[in-house]
């Protein structure tokens, strides 16, 4: 580990990195509908599945050199010594000195898993089990409010990784909640989220769930405060609090603080990091939509992908292809974005997780021993369901100018009421990844008008408009539908490909100080907007929205 950590290799200096430049000077005007015709096979090569999930990537413009000089890159960047160094409990988060073993979080085949060499499945499993008997208990009315009446809504309050994998799952997998608790989701700090979210709950039947790994969250613990006070005032009872305030948290004592009861707090570790923390107790939300069954079946899909990664051979491992299709993208071809294209509108948050995923973790500029990197990290990950994108945004994807990689997802069963919906869903996913590669010619055009009897004059005029250049590259992914099991086996999918990327650009994908310095400095300001000290040695332009903002308060 110690020889790994070190100092990753000057990256753009290694000869597998200068064969990739070469390469891609050479395939960049090669056309992806050329390479199907060149290999009758194609399509079945450069595809694959795992228990749940189909990939074809077979629209990308690859050949078999492209992916062999890929995976010589991360053969030459150590990428099976840092999945092992992953999977054994290795300080892999090397700013923090912590291991990132969230895949003992979702660990369902009996073993041990260790961090600083010792077994964590022991507390693993004892959450778990908590977790368990808490929401069967709610379930069959056993917990009960302070006046003895059932419990009918759950508040989340939580921000980022506390927040968004909660409610992507819990939107995801609306068609298994097992009973009729409200679930809602507080996690903007601008006081409208939650007043919003307040007006519509009974505080004598609702429970919140304070979902922060440090307890000290600024935004988080804003909410939760005002949540804490609005029910007291409700109730007037502050010792309902411990009958209607839950905790997840790595801090007990904060916890306590606040006044949530010993039964009512549940543990996450410092080895879980917030954008991977959807498996343990931050999911507690999830669990009590769908029920543990359900929520179980979701971490049997979770360690169905950990396997896989940590075994399947590269040219035959999904996150492994998808990584280092990224990093083609991204450093060969000049793609800075990509996009995700869900065509099952309960995937409509996923999107925004993948986001945080993608971003926070590899958006870094240093490599891990603080070495500028002279290269690009981090594709812009942005996205939308795609039958509303195709009415927005696509118009870019096809005749714009900036190259974009696509992922589109579909499962094969969609709505069960409205299967004809889900065919023509079916139909445009297919059909935009087809119009990406393939494109129109001016011929095409001019023939399509003239068929439409359009005069010769305004097809000629209208020719340029018509063009799509097409090569544009996609890879598709297929399920047979979107059940907790998938869904465990997709964000899993999607969590090892930003770790193959990290360590073929040698950075920390486990740390986020950007995220510290923007919090640190709000803190810093709150005093100056609400009136309590100047801002003197602010910015002359924050000084100016200062400024303006109490001018217009006063």
């Amino acid at each position: 580990m110690a020889d790994s950590q070190a100092s990753h290799p000057s990256l753009t200096g290694l000869p597998e990195w200068q064969t990739l430049c070469a390469h891609a000077g050479l395939i960049r005007n090669e056309r992806i509908r050329d390479l199907f015709q060149a290999d009758p096979q194609r399509d079945q090569r450069l595809s694959m599945e795992t228990d749940r999930l189909f990939l074809d990537y077979s629209k990308n413009l690859i050949t078999g050199d492209t992916l062999e000089h890929l995976t010589g890159l991360a053969a030459r960047c150590g990428l099976g010594e840092w999945i092992e160094h992953l999977f054994t409990g290795e300080p892999v988060n090397s700013t923090e000195n912590r291991a990132a073993m969230h895949m003992a979080l979702r660990n369902r085949g009996n073993g041990a898993m260790y961090v600083g060499g010792r077994d964590v499945m022991p507390d693993v499993d004892r959450e778990l089990t908590r977790m368990r008997l808490f929401v069967n208990r709610l379930h069959r009315g056993e917990y009960r409010g302070c006046t003895g009446r059932v419990i009918t809504d759950v508040v989340n309050v939580g921000v980022g990784g506390s927040d968004l994998g909660a409610v992507m799952a819990t939107e995801a997998l609306a068609p298994y909640r097992t009973n009729a608790i409200r679930m809602h989701f507080v996690s903007s700090i601008d006081g409208v989220h939650v007043t919003d979210v307040l007006e519509r709950v009974n505080p004598k039947t609702t429970l919140f769930i304070i979902s922060s790994k440090s307890f000290t969250t600024l935004d988080t613990m804003t909410n939760a405060r005002t949540a804490r006070d609005w029910f007291v005032r409700q109730v007037a009872d502050t010792d309902a609090i411990g009958q209607h305030f839950l905790g997840v948290s790595s801090n007990d004592a904060a916890m306590a603080e606040y006044g949530i009861r010993e039964e009512n707090r549940f543990r996450i570790w410092d080895w879980v990091g917030g954008r991977y923390s959807l498996p343990s107790a931050v999911g507690l939300p999830l669990a009590i939509a769908v029920g543990m069954k359900n929520f179980e079946a979701m971490l049997d899909g979770f360690h169905a992908m950990d396997q896989h990664f940590r075994t399947a051979p590269w040219r035959h491992n999904m996150p492994v292809l998808m990584g280092l299709l990224g990093v083609w993208y991204t450093n060969f071809l000049g793609a800075p974005g990509h996009v995700v294209l869900p065509y099952d509108h309960r995937l409509h948050r996923f999107p925004a997780y993948l986001q945080q995923l993608e971003m926070e973790s590899n958006g870094k500029c240093v490599t891990r021993d603080g070495t500028p990197v002279d290269y690009d990290t981090g594709a812009i990950v942005w996205g939308e369901v795609g039958p509303n994108a195709q009415h927005s945004f696509y118009q870019l994807l096809h005749q714009g100018t900036r190259p974009v990689m696509a992922d589109f997802l579909a499962p094969v069963h969609g709505s069960a009421e409205y299967p004809e919906h889900h065919d023509l869903a079916l139909a445009n996913c297919f059909a935009q990844t087809r119009a990406l590669m393939e494109g129109q010619t001016a011929d095409q055009a001019r023939r399509e008008m003239e068929a439409a009897g359009v005069p010769p004059e305004r097809i000629e005029q209208a020719i340029p408009h018509k063009v799509h250049p097409g090569n544009k590259p996609s890879n598709t992914i297929l399920f047979d539908r979107l059940d907790p099991g998938t869904l465990g086996e997709l964000v899993a999918l999607y969590e090892h490909k930003v770790f193959v990327q990290s360590v073929i650009w040698g950075i920390n994908p486990f740390d986020q100080w950007g995220v510290e310095l923007g919090k640190k400095l709000a803190r810093e300001l709150l005093p100056a907007i609400t009136g309590e000290r100047d801002a003197d040695d602010a910015d002359p332009s924050t000084r100016g929205l200062l400024a303006y903002l109490h001018r217009h308060r006063s």
